[in-house]
């Protein structure tokens, strides 16, 4: 008899895990997801901003024959970043590996394609426009919301055995292990808000950025913002400030958004169009929630995995890659437990969390706030890729470089990079309090 799984969350990590257990034999997946199906929903609705995707990410494809070629015919590879100084000159800091980005819903689409074109209804059953509302742990029952315009009934019941939680960071899985015994959670925004804008550059103007490069300004006050051309020729951009309350919250009309990015950001200004600085200024400033959580997984029954279960900070790039390898470590606790869930459950949260909580400070302090500290940062890894590449044995990659170029742990990566990562702590930390 076929193992039933149910997974809250049609994302990358939902979909790729469903690969992976269909590929094993004898398990029939049922997903149910929130939002509409993506296939179906025009571009300009559910644009999102570019993933990076490396090593760790690349090979949980790989595992599975043409996902690794489906992303990646979708994808851009990015080979360094152009980082524009304030004399007006601008220097390329190339990458010692590249890495593919792709937008998370192309991305989505990608794995949904594959997977619809490989097993049938009666394997995979994938359910848009329903919201899990709560999950009933006694009873081992899901609660649920049809948010279809088409539904007869709004409201149904899901009866499982097993359920993965693979719902993001506000997930409905995890906050319902809130009141289960020894159940521990942080969640905490990121001191830092951010705006995003999309550009359609006109060709008459010249087109100046390049594919396969990211484009990063950065201002005296902390305020950064970072280009992403797309295979299409439209531009991903992200405004970042170092507080939520900030200049930006005081403008009031297009033309000083328009003013804004002529005196800060002239290679933005000459592609922004008077509908997109609207779309700029009407937008609420976003905050990034950063999740801790221990354990990943209640009884014998529910499991969380991705941002639901470790949500991080994008400054390293490694959110989707690390919920991606939740899935790959998955499957090797299956192999090594032979399928017997109770076990599996157990031994993830186990061998999951130290890692993962790694990445989390990895994250949080991987990148100073400070010149001088920028200033040590760069030499700290030109010096670690000139003394890698003349003596691999004994010095191993800057410790950012080896987060997404090697399938080394975060927590071994974490141990090699204590003392700079005391050190930053420390200095954004006086820095924050002066803003």
């Amino acid at each position: 008899m076929a193992t039933k799984v149910t997974i809250i969350g049609a994302g990358p990590c939902g979909i790729l895990l469903a690969h992976y257990l269909l590929r094993r034999g004898n398990y029939q997946i049922d997903i149910y997801d929130r939002l509409s199906d993506p296939r179906l929903v025009s571009f300009s609705t559910y644009r999102t901003y570019p993933l990076a995707l490396c090593e760790r990410g690349l090979s949980a494809l790989r595992n599975i024959p043409g996902l690794e070629e489906a992303v990646k015919a979708e994808a851009i590879v990015v080979t360094g970043r152009v980082a524009h100084l304030d004399n007006g000159k601008s220097r390329y800091l190339p990458r010692s590996k590249p890495v593919y980005t792709i937008d998370r819903t192309t991305l989505a689409i990608a794995l949904l394609n594959k997977l619809t074109e490989q097993y049938d209804l009666s394997q995979v059953k994938i359910n848009f426009d329903c919201q899990c509302t709560r999950l009933d742990l006694q009873t081992k029952t899901a609660y649920f919301e049809n948010k279809s315009q088409t539904a007869s009934n709004s409201e149904f019941t899901v009866s499982y055995n097993l359920l993965v939680g693979a719902d993001g960071v506000r997930s409905v899985v995890r906050n319902s292990l809130l009141n289960t015994k020894l159940f521990e959670l942080e969640q905490k925004y990121l001191t830092n808000g951010h705006k995003t804008l999309y550009l359609q550059p006109d060709a008459d103007k010249g087109y100046n950025f390049q594919a396969g490069k990211l484009y990063g300004w950065s201002l005296k006050d902390g305020t950064r913002l970072l280009a992403v051309p797309q295979l299409n020729k439209t531009v991903s951009c992200i405004l970042q400030f170092p507080k939520p309350e900030n200049f930006l919250t005081s403008f009031s009309n297009v033309q000083e958004v328009l003013a804004f990015f002529q005196e800060n950001f002239p290679d933005i200004r000459q592609h922004l169009s008077e509908e997109e600085a609207k779309a700029f200024l009407e937008k609420p400033v976003s905050r990034i929630m950063t999740i801790r959580c221990n354990p990943y997984h209640y009884d014998d029954s529910v499991l969380i995995l991705g941002d639901a279960a470790h949500a991080v900070s994008p400054s390293l790039g490694q959110g989707c890659n690390s919920a991606m390898e939740d899935v790959v470590i998955l499957e090797r606790l299956l192999d090594e437990y032979e399928d017997n869930w109770t076990e599996v459950l157990a031994q993830f949260s186990l061998c999951r969390i130290p890692d993962t909580h790694a990445l989390s400070e990895l994250s949080d302090y991987a990148f100073p706030l400070s010149k001088s500290l920028v200033i040590e940062w760069l030499l700290r890894r030109n010096i670690s890729r000139v003394m890698h590449k003349l003596f691999p044995k004994y010095f191993p990659l800057y410790f950012s470089e080896r987060a997404a170029d090697t399938m080394d742990s975060y927590l071994e990566i974490l141990n090699s990079a204590q003392g700079w990562i005391s050190k930053v702590r420390r200095e954004n930390k006086k820095i924050l309090k002066k803003l």
